[in-house]
């Protein structure tokens, strides 16, 4: 499908379906990283734990060796507080209060799932509590309103209206796009309404959205690492990820358990 000079292709039934399964283990290894998100616990140990379940499961880290400056060299990215995504597990430690977004992607099969899920590493104060809130409500919006509305420039406007109104920051540098065979695959996928990105809503479609927001200054740079992106302000930042499938049903979330339910 074209849409703007945008090409991008539809998956059939059976390919949604293979793209489950590579989903559903993303799924799970986000179960395995969830229960290592304690005080004390290094980042790198929470990588190792899920490159270990892929390998068990046969599936092969989408993320190690990605292309850019510098390979990126780790199974996850894992990005604490004012790191906003790609950050590279290593030795920090998690503690009391931080939180901590952690975002996995594998290929089954030759098919990509990919998902992301930000933590509160103990107990946390109110205004991070809320902001990890908005920004999975602004996820779930979006995957409600894939099967009402016909263009997705509406439903990244409704995401953006919802974030903005509670005060936070929408980091427009960064985006979702469309995933299959390949991690990064068309369309690119806003979480602000962006018209020379807009794409009709079809059956087949198969995108990654992932809004990450912030609580302060929408600027952000790149650590010295070459991937770490971090708000420029220090302020923290949040990201929640699912890969979904649009289909004659509806919208079908594929890195959850078996059904297609909304994870969270």
């Amino acid at each position: 499908m074209s849409s703007k000079g945008v090409t991008y292709r539809l998956k059939s039934r059976a390919e949604i379906e293979a793209m489950r399964a590579a989903g559903e283990i993303v799924w799970r290894a986000h179960q395995v990283a969830a229960s290592l998100v304690k005080p004390g616990v290094s980042t790198a140990e929470i990588d190792e734990a899920v490159e270990a379940f892929l390998a068990e499961q046969g599936a092969a880290p989408l993320f190690k060796g990605a292309p850019g400056p510098v390979p990126y060299p780790a199974t996850t990215c894992i990005s604490l507080n004012e790191q906003i995504v790609h950050g590279i597990p290593g030795k920090r430690r998690l503690q009391e209060g931080d939180i901590v977004s952690i975002d996995i992607g594998c290929r089954l099969d030759g098919w990509c799932g990919d998902a992301a899920v930000t933590h509160a590493v103990g107990q946390i104060d109110a205004g991070a509590r809320r902001l990890l809130q908005v920004t999975e409500s602004a996820l779930h919006l979006a995957i409600e309103l894939l099967g009402q509305k016909s263009r997705w420039s509406e439903v990244a406007r409704a995401m953006e209206q919802t974030i903005r109104q509670a005060g936070f920051t929408v980091f427009e540098q960064l985006i979702g796009h469309g995933i299959g065979r390949e991690m990064w695959e068309p369309p690119q996928v806003p979480n602000f309404h962006h018209r020379a990105m807009d794409f009709p809503l079809r059956p087949g479609l198969v995108i990654a959205v992932e809004p990450m927001v912030g609580m302060g200054s929408k600027q952000i740079r790149i650590l010295p690492d070459h991937w770490t992106i971090v708000t420029a302000d220090g302020s923290l930042s949040a990201h929640f990820e699912h890969t979904i499938a649009l289909t004659e049903d509806g919208p079908q979330v594929l890195t959850t358990g078996s059904g297609g339910l909304i994870w969270g």
